[in-house]
């Protein structure tokens, strides 16, 4: 069993890393061929059919480059086609999915607070929400909402926004926010795998058939373009967003998922307008630091909203921490509910080593983590994973008293 969960844990961090060097590379290209695309110049000596020219340097020497929109008048010899580094990044991130929340649903992927499901139900809900996902997406993209670029992009936002507030209804937060980067991950490479790949290769059918390539192909293709394009920063974001808690594990995640996307706009707005040397929106920035503001006080939950005392964290101190009235209960309560992972031999199936070497088996150890057992545990409920322990929302204000009360006793 010791063997089996090591080698576990190390087919989840090759999983990791394959995912996060073919999305390196297929993010890489995909930003290149945008700022490349945007700041195309039109010049009079340009041959028939092209588009645009950019002169670049790098690596110690020039590139001339020229696009076609359609194709030009006679087939190169050979052709660069940029699609692998997206297929086997949704590859590789749907083999995680497998591994870390298919494999360890109990933790990671079903909160019984949440909803009370088993394991085959909760992967056969993730399996057909991402699948789900794509059919709507298309559809919407082929009805006639689709001629309305920017118009089909706020139906789209719409989806969007319900699927976060779906997802936080179904599984636990990190999962919720896992799966909503799953499902746009989804949409963006079904468009390469499903569309643009396809159209691409309509156009050199016909051109090494002697044909004139349909311009629609293009076109069609240019517009799911242009939704990657602005969806690539928010699906970042959630990938992310399992290390940070307070994005996932708090009452209004669905509402900061929301502001996410918005985000995605705002920042690619200012490159895509940079790129096309049509001047610099600082207004972007702003826009996108209001945003990010206000995911943080939503991620505190504020009295406004709750009624609950709203205190910052500070770092902790072991006097501070053990010497408060509340330790002797929070004490108790970490042992009853934390320790099963957090000792140095842990009794949890699977589990072989204390998560990120996180020790509570003496006063000192849960003094020295008192900010991230406040965090985790108390502000937010990404610990337990999925509640698995069954901390009831009393045993979470205890532990939020506890740190309040030990952190407004140090400022008096």
């Amino acid at each position: 069993m010791y063997e089996y969960a090591i080698a576990w844990e190390w087919l989840a961090f090759a999983a990791r890393w394959f995912h996060v060097v073919t999305a390196i590379a297929w993010i890489g290209s995909s930003f290149y061929f945008i700022a490349l695309d945007l700041g195309l110049v039109k010049r009079p000596h340009l041959p028939p059919g092209a588009y645009g020219e950019e002169w670049q340097v790098h690596g110690g020497g020039f590139y001339h480059i020229q696009k076609y929109l359609v194709a030009p008048a006679q087939m190169p010899e050979h052709l660069t086609w940029f699609k692998y580094e997206s297929y086997f990044t949704w590859i590789s991130g749907f083999l995680m999915l497998c591994i870390v929340y298919y494999g360890g649903a109990d933790l990671f992927l079903i909160d019984r607070h949440v909803l009370d499901i088993s394991k085959p139900v909760a992967i056969l809900i993730s399996l057909a929400s991402l699948a789900g996902g794509w059919i709507i997406y298309d559809l919407l993209c082929k009805s006639p909402l689709g001629k309305n670029t920017w118009g089909l992009m706020a139906v789209l936002y719409v989806v969007l926004v319900l699927m976060a507030w779906g997802y936080t209804q179904l599984f636990s937060g990190r999962a919720a926010f896992l799966h909503l980067g799953a499902f746009t991950a989804t949409i963006m490479s079904a468009n390469v795998f499903m569309i643009i790949i396809p159209n691409q290769k309509i156009v050199v059918a016909d051109l090494i058939a002697g044909r004139t390539p349909d311009p629609k192909y293009g076109q069609i293709a240019k517009q799911r373009s242009l939704h990657n394009n602005y969806l690539t920063l928010p699906v970042i974001f959630f990938m992310l967003s399992n290390h940070y808690p307070l994005s996932f594990g708090t009452q209004f995640n669905w509402v900061i998922a929301a502001l996410v996307f918005l985000m995605g706009v705002t920042i690619r707005h200012w490159f895509n307008t940079t790129h096309a040397r049509k001047g610099r929106p600082t207004w972007t920035w702003i826009v996108t630091l209001v945003l990010f503001i206000l995911i943080m006080w939503l991620s505190t939950v504020p009295k406004l909203l709750t009624g609950d005392k709203d205190t910052a964290a500070v770092a902790p101190a072991f006097q501070q921490f053990a010497g408060d009235p509340h330790f002797p209960a929070v004490k108790q309560l970490v042992a009853t509910r934390c320790s099963m992972c957090h000792a140095a031999e842990p009794v949890y199936e699977g589990i072989v080593r204390p998560p990120k070497g996180v020790m509570f088996e003496n006063d000192a150890e849960i003094a020295a983590h008192a900010r991230e057992i406040y965090i985790q545990a108390g502000r937010s409920h990404a610990m337990p994973p999925g509640n698995i322990t069954d901390i009831t929302p009393d045993e979470r204000k205890l532990l939020v008293a506890w740190f309040e009360s030990a952190v407004e006793g140090k400022k008096q």
